[in-house]
């Protein structure tokens, strides 16, 4: 008998915190109220298949319970009772797949009117391609990518030079329009899925796939990856604005184009050195860094890192935290350089100064921060610390070790990475939770010291 009633009991609770849940689908912000059906049908037929077992199991144990003089019947076959389960299994099985073969068919249908727009997954963010004026996307291939091209995009195909570039985490899309999203890996398997829009689809690299949906509600929605893609997997997350026409198309005006991308003019070595002297005077004449000035190494440093930092120091994104009292000394230097070519020209000329490493000045336990960085760092920065372009990762390597400490600090403190134009510094802010405390720290950066 308590087996009977735990069973009962285990159904009656089910059925409660079912019923009593908090946790229910978020509300829908897209044409694809027809998943949610299918997902309650789901629910509906396993619910009373759950029932339905779970209580014949508690009727059967007790009708057929052992009694001294009642002898069991052998029974190996009843095709009457075969039949009416192979009814009933098909007609539950048909129940819950046929709904889903008619959203399928919806879905693999694109409306004529939809434009495209397409997504491109990497390890560990997410970027957007819109067409242009001629409303055609141009040809592009992973093969293409390079430092220069990060889109790998075709240049010798007229159609790709109006397109528009994302290179954010931010997604736009205007209300009420059907759009087909082209999904597209530069690296490993990815996963696009926005809870509220009830759709998802795989990016499998060297294929391009496509979901489409009309989205219905403004509002700012959560991009997730929900294929694992690596170590990194959970800082992959980006967001998607859905907003009326008229604010669609104005940040959509702001955005660059690909031929306005190649047209950024190279920078000048020989012309950034003159503008260079600003920086020398806390840096060192060969951006060796100095230690009293808390002026960090920058030779070694590669272009695009340092001309995103001085962006983000012109823009605000850091060096406005109370907390950053050296950063706050940095934005008025950053500020010197007026135009996005003395920005390139400085960037060029420390390319050119002798990448000499850093002095040693911190000590750790080298084994257990060899541990820590193989397990974490790595995974961007790479095994000999040289760092990664493709996942905006900087060189490591014979760098100022104090400045990273700091920098660890900083992040895990909240003092770095959480401005909301900090695109990459929020995945550092995930990624340094697991070094738990400064003696973690510590031992990470004493071992990087020895990648030298």
């Amino acid at each position: 008998m308590p087996f009977i009633i735990s069973i009962v009991l285990l159904v009656v609770i089910s059925i409660a915190l079912h019923f009593l849940s908090p946790w229910w689908l978020t509300p829908i912000a897209s044409n694809w109220g027809a998943i949610d059906t299918t997902i309650n049908i789901t629910f509906w037929v396993t619910g009373f298949v759950f029932i339905a077992v779970n209580l014949f199991m508690a009727y059967a144990v007790y009708k057929f319970r052992y009694q001294k003089n009642r002898r069991a019947k052998y029974e190996p076959e009843n095709k009457k009772l075969e039949v009416w389960l192979t009814v009933v299994t098909a007609v539950g099985v048909a129940a819950m797949l046929a709904p889903g073969l008619f959203v399928w068919a919806d879905f693999v249908t694109v409306p004529e009117d939809a434009h495209e727009v397409e997504v491109i997954g990497q390890q560990w963010q997410w970027s957007y391609r819109y067409p242009g004026e001629d409303g055609i996307l141009g040809a592009a291939d992973s093969s293409n990518i390079s430092p220069e091209n990060p889109f790998g995009m075709d240049s010798d195909d007229p159609f790709g030079q109006d397109d528009i570039l994302v290179s954010s985490q931010e997604m736009h899309l205007p209300m009420g329009q059907p759009v087909k999203l082209l999904l597209r890996s530069k690296d490993v398997l990815h996963d696009f899925s926005v809870a509220q829009f009830r759709v998802k689809m795989d990016l499998v690299p060297g294929s391009v796939t496509y979901l489409w949906l009309t989205p219905t509600q403004t509002g700012t929605y959560d991009v997730l990856c929900e294929e694992l893609c690596g170590l990194g997997h959970h800082v992959m997350r980006g967001t998607v604005v859905v907003e009326d026409e008229d604010n669609y198309n104005d940040w959509l005006a702001g955005q660059i184009t690909y031929a306005e991308f190649n047209a950024r003019v190279a920078g000048d070595p020989q012309a950034g050195q003159p503008s260079y002297a600003v920086c020398a005077a806390c840096h060192g004449p060969n951006g060796e860094g100095n230690l009293q000035l808390n002026a960090p190494k920058l030779a070694g440093l590669e272009d695009w890192y340092i001309r995103r930092q001085l962006e983000y120091y012109q823009q605000g994104v850091r060096g406005t935290q109370p907390e950053n009292v050296y950063g706050t000394q940095m934005a008025p230097m950053a500020a010197t350089l007026t135009t996005e070519a003395a920005l390139a020209n400085v960037a060029a000329y420390i390319q050119t100064l002798p990448d000499n490493p850093a002095p040693v000045t911190v000590e750790g336990n080298i084994d257990r921060g060899r541990r820590l960085y193989e397990s974490t760092c790595s995974v961007c920065h790479r095994e000999d610390g040289e760092g990664i372009w493709a996942v905006n990762a900087p060189t490591l390597a014979g760098m100022t070790d104090w400045y990273l400490v700091r920098q660890l600090q900083h992040f895990k403190s909240g003092v770095r990475g959480t401005h909301p134009g900090d695109e990459f510094g929020f995945q550092m802010t995930s990624m340094v939770t697991a070094l738990r405390d400064d003696e973690a720290i510590n031992d990470v950066v004493a071992y990087i010291n020895t990648l030298r």
